[in-house]
């Protein structure tokens, strides 16, 4: 996956938190912990360690500073702020050959990039079945998190972060299958 893969994550998680009707923000989200602002919070969070943790930070140094609401009275300018100044640090000149300090150690920042593709694909898939926005995502995309996600599905399920695969039948789409690996039912 590339850089242009984690921006059309982006987009396609951008427009469903831009769907949001005022009256949805604490309707049920698949994942059973979040609600729908908790959900765009998560992704908003994630969206801003990404300039820090590029710019050489480490976990201790951001420590706390994210924790709790990042949504404020505005979710869609929080998440669109965030979400802009990610995507112009990951797109800084050598910002992919660097390395990253993440919560499981150091990381070369392209797989920092392909963690936060999966994270804004899946939650993109998430928040529209919250919502009730369309739920089909963009198959090529799909296709690259799905072979990224494979060959580690049991390490991610190890983490406790995933819940653990659903099983589908052979004949089961890309998008289908990928959301099976996390837990998901299409």
């Amino acid at each position: 996956m590339t850089l242009g893969k984690y921006v059309q994550a982006m987009e396609e998680f951008d427009g469903r938190v831009r769907s949001v009707a005022p009256h949805q923000w604490h309707d049920a989200t698949p994942c059973a912990e979040w609600d729908v602002r908790e959900l765009v919070n998560h992704l908003v969070v994630e969206q801003l360690w990404a300039p820090l943790l590029l710019n050489g930070a480490t976990v201790e140094d951001v420590g706390d500073r994210f924790d709790g609401d990042q949504l404020g009275d505005d979710p869609v300018t929080a998440w669109a702020s965030a979400s802009a100044a990610a995507r112009e640090a990951f797109a800084a000149p050598g910002a992919l050959r660097r390395s990253v300090e993440l919560s499981y150690g150091r990381r070369h920042a392209d797989g920092y990039c392909q963690e936060m593709t999966m994270d804004l694909t899946v939650h993109a898939w998430d928040l529209a079945r919250a919502i009730g926005a369309d739920e089909q995502l963009d198959g090529e995309l799909v296709s690259d998190v799905l072979a990224f996600i494979e060959p580690q599905v049991d390490q991610l399920v190890a983490t406790g972060l995933f819940a653990p695969p659903i099983e589908v039948g052979e004949d089961a789409d890309t998008q289908t299958r990928l959301l099976a690996l996390l837990g998901r039912r299409a």
